[in-house]
């Protein structure tokens, strides 16, 4: 029969990461304690490392696009704000040059 893998979680791998980034037990300990070869605590150790810069970076990314997002959604509101009140006061100049004013006298009765 053959070897079944296993299966650790984000968690566990983080944990055994972590103690293995501490270096206050050599790997062998570590792996003897959580029950994980070596060479994976190596893997996931390295793994980890290489994520920590991505940690930082992202967060602020993150808050920057969606900071240029709404900024970029705002303008283009303004933009739309503007090409509506150009219109409407174009149409209210025109209305208000072409129309005769209501004469109230010549009312028809009926």
């Amino acid at each position: 029969m053959g070897k079944v893998k296993k299966k650790f979680s984000k968690e566990y791998k983080a944990k055994v990461s972590i103690e293995a980034i501490k270096g206050l037990k050599t790997i062998a300990e570590i792996s003897s304690e959580y029950s994980v070869h070596a060479t994976q605590i190596a893997k996931w150790k390295k793994e980890i490392r290489a994520g920590l810069v991505g940690v930082f970076n992202d967060r602020q990314d993150s808050e920057e696009k969606s900071k240029d997002q709404l900024i970029d959604s705002l303008y283009q509101r303004i933009g739309q704000l503007e090409m509506e009140t150009s219109w409407l006061k174009k149409s209210y100049h025109f209305e208000s040059r072409g129309k005769k004013k209501y004469d109230h006298s010549q009312e028809y009765v009926i």
